[in-house]
């Protein structure tokens, strides 16, 4: 089972340096660019935009096909419009291919996710999932430090075309490692829209739609936040990525443990709200030096260990499909990207300073939580439904 997973955590591996490494380098994108951080940052609600719209639409249209086939054509897809954005000559043109960039990171998870659970078995789908989401965390301590010190020191649009050049790679490691599963039942279509007529569906969706808003808000400025409050040297930003990455791959380790362990639903309630009580935490440390730098690793393992609950927990409850119950966890998940990078730029754009987003994503956070706590008293589980 492990070359399988791993070839599936190679594919994470590409996507977590795209979607990650470039709220390393956003100073150096803005600064070549001629425009705002904020601006620049729009750069990153594009992507997320991308991932909302791709998610559904690409997993629907592929539904019929072997999940193989599948996972290679977005991941060549991704190492494409990757390559695009890194030739891009304007930011306008840079939009259009981070937005493009954003449409097969969902619908890959989704159907990773559910390919994952399948070679898992029941009761360790949390752990198995937790291995495939490990490409994300081992490229936020390996490829996003590596990108972002590139970035710095040579080019930024460098560090994209390895983005590329990965992606081509984990396409070729799923195709040798990966078995061909059979393509997913057809479903009618009221069968696969079943789910999303429960409320308890629209609780797990705003769980993920608002309640990641918190992980984003801290990430998508935690390269200005650190030089201008914590005093970091933007040459060491790179080094602050490890950290956060480090505790990423520890919070992506213990929450699919703890998924198996107490359910996905509770598992998902508590760490939103720890991410609540973290994010505040951060904006107070934020003027210590150490206390900041300490606080990235927290803030990184907390953010991460939320992804395995929220997975199993839409897939647990899918009626129909399960690769677009999957891909729609992606979708809601990269609103929540969306908004923290929105509306955190809002209030650094306000004058309210580099930590006011922490209190943003606070907010987002725990209105995450108060959803998990609507989906308990939102009707009876599918009966293929795992506890919560």
């Amino acid at each position: 089972m492990k070359f399988p997973l791993l070839s599936l955590a190679a594919g994470g591996f590409a996507i977590g340096m795209a979607e990650f490494m470039l709220m390393g380098v956003l100073p150096n994108i803005a600064q070549s660019q001629g425009v705002s951080i904020p601006a620049a940052g729009h750069l990153i609600s594009g992507y997320a935009l991308g991932v909302v719209i791709g998610a559904p639409l690409l997993v629907a249209l592929a539904d019929r096909y072997p999940p193989r086939n599948i996972l290679v054509a977005l991941m060549v897809m991704f190492g494409l419009f990757n390559a695009l954005f890194a030739l891009a000559p304007t930011y306008e043109l840079m939009f259009v291919a981070r937005l493009f960039s954003g449409l097969p990171h969902g619908a890959f998870f989704g159907v990773g996710a559910v390919v994952a659970g399948q070679l898992a078995g029941r009761g360790k789908e949390g752990q198995a999932m937790a291995l495939m989401f490990s490409g994300l965390t081992v490229a936020n301590i390996v490829g996003v430090p590596l990108g972002t010190w590139i970035g710095h020191v040579l080019s930024w649009r460098l560090s994209f075309v390895g983005i590329a050049l990965v992606a081509l790679l984990a396409a070729w490691c799923i195709r040798r490692w990966l078995p061909q599963l059979p393509p997913s039942p057809a479903a009618h279509l009221t069968d696969s829209l079943r789910s999303f007529l429960r409320p308890r569906f629209w609780f797990i969706v705003g769980a993920s739609a608002i309640g990641t808003g918190g992980i984003y808000a801290w990430i998508s400025y935690i390269a200005p936040m650190m030089t201008e409050v914590a005093g970091v040297d933007p040459a060491s930003v790179s080094l602050v990525m490890v950290l956060a990455g480090t505790g990423m791959a520890l919070g992506n380790y213990l929450g699919g443990r703890l998924t198996d362990r107490v359910s996905p639903l509770r598992a998902t309630r508590q760490l939103l709200l720890a991410m609540a009580v973290v994010s505040v935490l951060v904006a107070l440390t934020a003027p210590s030096k150490p206390l900041a730098l300490v606080m990235a690793f927290v803030t990184g393992a907390v953010s991460f260990a939320v992804i395995a609950p929220l997975q199993v927990l839409m897939i647990d409850n899918a009626e129909g499909s399960k690769m677009l119950a999957s891909a729609m966890i992606q979708s809601t998940s990269n609103i929540g990207n969306a908004l923290g990078a929105y509306l955190g730029g809002l209030t650094i754009a306000a004058g309210w300073g580099y930590t006011s987003p922490q209190y943003v994503g606070a907010a987002l956070a725990l209105t995450g939580a108060l959803c998990c706590l609507g989906i308990k008293r939102a009707g009876p589980r599918p009966p293929s439904a795992a506890g919560g």
